[in-house]
């Protein structure tokens, strides 16, 4: 018998605050620490010591700060549209990217599609909870900046089959945020969504169970397992836990170095702390998901290190081995 060779997955090289020499290292290393196969997505020349990886040659760059639209459309040979290439062309089962989000999701919604039914794409954020085994699931993220109802009962669809598969929760909590537990809170849209979650249809295909609207301070808590919201406020949401947890790192390292009896105290409870630190570190995530793809697409966050990058493509290589997209297009059918 037989068995199919483990198609790699494409690493966009050139993306993200410290590209390439970080995003190769981080590749290399996953080849060698995962046993799964890479292959680097840019300029040859730039590159450096690739540790014997396939490149997949990209004469164009997207910068961080392009408009992302009108980069995928004119920048045909960058590296973000060939890594989304070679996962629709059967050449990569995954793509990885720290460059411009907006691009990376733009390159795989053109070039890697839809599944049959979902009408956007969501980006799924693990947002860790202290003391917790698994991290909550945020989306959308930051894709789409207006919503329908309809869209956000979708991202609850997803987001619930993507919370079973990647954290074996089997009977995922879905809660929609909002500015008040009470179904008469938030915006109309809030209001409207509330109402078909409530009624319960969307749950049947995916397990989910909706427990009801949630406000910001329930993001990091166990009593919810996926928060449905639109883009625009998701991205807030996580830019501003993001800000406010290297905030309180940063006031407690000073304090601990203000004088010889709070140095002594940092140096008793700091290996105490670390394991919290490695908890709430961006590195150790694995990055988002875009959900709702043919095919993985793992969106890493700009300052990636090496570290970032193992996990982000253990991450897409679990995603790919339990199916992910095929699990959500068989909960997401077409009308």
């Amino acid at each position: 018998m037989t068995t199919e060779p483990r198609l790699p997955v494409a690493v966009d090289a050139m993306g993200g605050d410290h590209a390439p020499g970080e995003i190769v290292a981080g590749a290399i290393r996953a080849r060698d620490e995962l046993g799964v196969p890479v292959v680097l997505v840019g300029r040859p020349d730039e590159l450096g010591d690739t540790g014997g990886l396939d490149v997949i040659a990209a004469s164009e760059v997207i910068a961080m700060d392009a408009d992302p639209a009108k980069s995928v459309r004119t920048m045909k040979d960058s590296s973000l549209v060939r890594a989304a290439e070679a996962v629709r062309d059967g050449k990569a089962s995954a793509m990885v990217s720290a460059g411009n989000t907006g691009a990376t999701m733009a390159s795989a919604l053109l070039r890697i599609k839809r599944l049959p039914g979902v009408g956007r794409p969501a980006i799924a954020t693990p947002i860790p909870c202290p003391g917790a085994d698994v991290p909550t699931v945020l989306l959308d993220a930051g894709a789409n900046a207006e919503c329908t109802p309809e869209w956000l009962v979708q991202f609850a669809q997803m987001g619930s089959v993507y919370a079973r598969q990647r954290y074996g929760i089997e009977t995922p909590r879905v809660g929609l945020l909002s500015i008040g537990e009470e179904p008469t809170k938030g915006t109309p849209l809030v209001k409207e969504t509330h109402a078909l979650l409530a009624a319960g249809e969307w749950a049947a295909a995916v397990g989910g169970t909706f427990v009801g609207n949630v406000e910001g301070r329930d993001v990091m808590s166990p009593d919810v397992d996926v928060v449905v919201t639109d883009g625009f406020t998701g991205n807030v949401v996580l830019k501003t836990l993001e800000g406010g947890m290297k905030a309180l790192v940063k006031a407690i390292l000073a304090t601990f170095d203000t004088d010889d009896s709070t140095r002594a105290a940092g140096d008793a409870l700091i290996p105490a702390l670390l394991p919290l630190y490695a908890q709430l570190d961006p590195d150790n995530t694995g990055g988002a998901l875009l959900l709702g793809l043919n095919g993985p697409c793992i969106i890493s966050h700009g300052s990636s290190s090496a570290t970032a990058v193992v996990n982000a493509v253990k991450v897409a290589v679990e995603m790919v081995d339990g199916d992910l997209c095929g699990a959500i297009g068989a909960a997401i059918r077409p009308a």
